[in-house]
């Protein structure tokens, strides 16, 4: 483990664990409404939104942001 994710709560984590708990926790409609991306919004599936999240880093930030506002405080 490097010195840079001793401190990293998103360590181990995928990106589609953090979307598939934030959909579980919020669901898509209000998902949405805390982050403001089409693909929670029109037809939403983790697929596009992993898809979407993958290539965008700063809703990728956005959404990682929200996982810790919402699961560790």
């Amino acid at each position: 483990m490097t010195k840079e994710q001793v401190n990293n709560p998103l360590h181990g984590l995928t990106l589609e664990n953090i979307v598939v708990q934030l959909v579980a926790h919020y669901g898509w409609e209000q998902l949405a409404t805390h982050v403001r991306i089409n693909c929670f919004k029109s037809d939403p599936s983790v697929k596009s939104s992993l898809k979407f999240l993958r290539k965008t880093a700063w809703a990728r930030a956005e959404v990682e942001q929200l996982y810790l506002k919402t699961f560790h405080c």
